[in-house]
């Protein structure tokens, strides 16, 4: 099965979004938690949303970057 570039930017993007926002609702229910192991649970569980989202970031910078035209290429 073939993705194309657009597709993928397309869902690196989609997917990063819905990362940060786990990971967002995740830091801010952390005040309303009372046990110490449940917020360092969530601390866990968001930082890890974080994460996936910020490597989806990349997948969809490197795949805008090898996307751009090559005419500014120089020849060697």
């Amino acid at each position: 099965m073939n993705i194309s570039l657009k597709l993928t930017m397309i869902i690196a993007v989609v997917f990063a979004v819905l990362s940060f926002s786990v990971a967002i609702t995740g830091f801010t229910s952390i005040g309303a938690m009372t046990d110490p192991k449940q917020v360092a649970d969530a601390w866990g569980f968001s930082w890890f949303w974080t994460f996936l989202g910020g490597v989806a970031l990349l997948f969809g910078v490197a795949s805008w970057w090898m996307s751009r035209p090559q005419n500014n290429r120089e020849e060697a």
